[in-house]
């Protein structure tokens, strides 16, 4: 048995209210006016695709010490177009350099497309297993369509044969050149056709003869299928799909358009992890869809085992932890949509990244890898040839010790207004983690007056600082309120 064994996900914190945008826009175009429900998630300034990758597969593997075989990352909005992204995820999780990567990207199934190599890879005996993770921010231009309709988000599963949680029954693929939207290699955003078009010339004509193949594949009267998965920004479309085929108007899953928008190609992952969350029972038929430049398929068949799973943070957790956003200025600058003035204290020379030093610390920048003294049992970050501890001082006696998962308190803090940040103030202090060992460090997803000493934190991967002049984003690992 071949299947999903385990899953987790992310969903930003921050959801923009869509009737700020609304607000914004109305005086320009009053049809707005009637989509102004709900909230779409909303990247900090110091998050996108991978980073939002890293703590989606974090909450999916929970501190397995088995590691797959191989990662799959599925992205049309990755940061890096000539840098595997799935290796910064792959070291970020301090997974095993043997292990095999591969970037899935061009299309919105890509999410749907990664998971299929990764069951196809597992089933055909190259890797025990695999993770798959798909993450998307999409970048979108003031006053969009997509600006009210997509949101930021990420889904991990793991794909193995021990503990399966949804078996893998068949898949059905179809590729057609159909072009619903575009972005040319060197655009910033996305070029969308007319919806009646793509709805009826596109969706209602590509979609239901492959999802009809891998019926009967396998072997299922449409009729009998209890969930259908298949994400779409245009209303009533997946409906009009669903019954078209014979799958009842009850099987059609949630889009979650109300709660954070259509994470683009983790969007059929983000739905089919909420499905398994809060719906699907053991012995259930579950077809999960996606639609770009084509069609992807798989049926799955939920197991006994989900019954007793839970995830360490799943869809619904990720949705449960929300703040309400309604400046709509802080959503076009976390975007660069606006450039305002940073000021003097922002200007600094040219700062070229050594690549060379992030090759030969990237288990400490990109793993928070530290040390714990051999002799003594000191840890300390950063790791160094001399133990700390003023009883040791022990020489190179240091062993490789993440901090990565290690619960932590603020020992001092400073809330600062005067160094530049693109959410002020610039939070940084002291931090002791649990189990010994402490460093200065950055604070995010924090307001004014919410740091104080004692609070707890947990470690998450976010984008240190952008090199805009060669387009270099380096990453570290910051501290967070720890109530997830």
């Amino acid at each position: 048995m071949v299947g999903i064994t385990a899953f987790g996900g992310y969903v930003p914190k921050l959801r923009l209210a869509r009737q700020a945008i609304v607000d914004a826009h109305v005086w320009a175009d009053p049809s707005l006016a009637g989509k102004a429900k709900g909230e779409r998630a909303m990247c900090n300034w110091d998050e996108d695709a991978v980073t939002m990758a890293v703590e989606a597969a974090r909450a999916c593997l929970n501190g397995d010490a088995s590691a797959p075989g191989a990662i799959y990352f599925a992205s049309t909005s990755a940061p890096f177009a000539d840098r595997q992204n799935a290796g910064i995820v792959s070291t970020a999780l301090s997974l095993p350099e043997g292990i095999a990567s591969l970037d899935i990207a061009s299309s919105q199934k890509a999410g749907v497309s990664a998971l299929l190599q990764g069951i196809g890879a597992v089933r055909g005996g190259l890797y025990e297993s695999a993770l798959v993770v798909a993450s998307e921010k999409r970048r979108v231009q003031a006053g969009s369509p997509g600006e009210l309709a997509y949101g930021d988000g990420a889904a991990a599963l793991t794909v193995g044969q021990e503990g399966v949680l949804a078996e893998f029954v068949a898949a059905q693929s179809s590729t057609v050149d159909f072009i619903d939207h575009f972005r040319g290699a060197t655009e910033a955003y996305d070029y969308t056709w007319e919806e009646r078009w793509i709805r009826d010339e596109g969706l209602a004509k590509i979609a239901p003869p492959c999802i009809e193949q891998a019926l009967a594949k396998a072997g299922l009267d449409a009729g009998a299928v209890d969930h259908f998965i298949m994400p779409s920004t245009i209303g009533r479309a997946v409906a009009g799909i669903a019954r078209k085929v014979g799958i009842t108007k009850g099987a059609v899953a949630d889009n979650l358009h109300g709660v954070m928008g259509a994470s683009g190609a983790a969007h059929p992952l983000v739905m089919l992890l909420h499905v398994l969350e809060t719906q699907a029972k053991p012995g259930q038929t579950i077809v999960l869809s996606s639609f770009g430049q084509g069609c992807d398929v798989l049926v799955l068949r939920a197991t006994a085992a989900l019954a007793d799973y839970q995830s360490a943070n799943g869809i619904v957790d990720a949705l449960a932890r929300r703040q309400v956003e309604n400046n709509y200025q802080k959503f076009l600058t976390f975007n660069d949509l606006i450039r305002l003035e940073k000021g003097m204290r922002a200007e600094n020379n040219d700062y070229k990244t050594a690549l060379s030093v992030t090759y030969r610390k990237r288990d400490m920048l990109l793993g928070l890898v530290g040390g714990r003294c051999s002799q003594c049992g000191t840890l300390q970050f950063p790791r160094t040839d001399i133990c700390v501890n003023p009883q040791c001082h022990a020489q190179g006696a240091q062993e490789p010790c993440s901090f990565r998962e290690q619960p932590a308190k603020v020992l001092t803090w400073s809330a600062d207004y005067l160094a530049y940040t693109a959410d002020p103030p610039s939070h940084y202090g002291m931090i002791a983690f649990e189990e010994g060992g402490r460093f200065m460090t950055d604070f995010t997803d924090v307001a004014a007056g919410e740091v104080e000493v004692g609070l707890p934190v947990y470690m998450v991967f976010r984008i240190k600082s952008v090199d805009s002049r060669r387009g270099f984003v380096r990453y570290f690992w910051k501290a967070a309120p720890a109530a997830r």
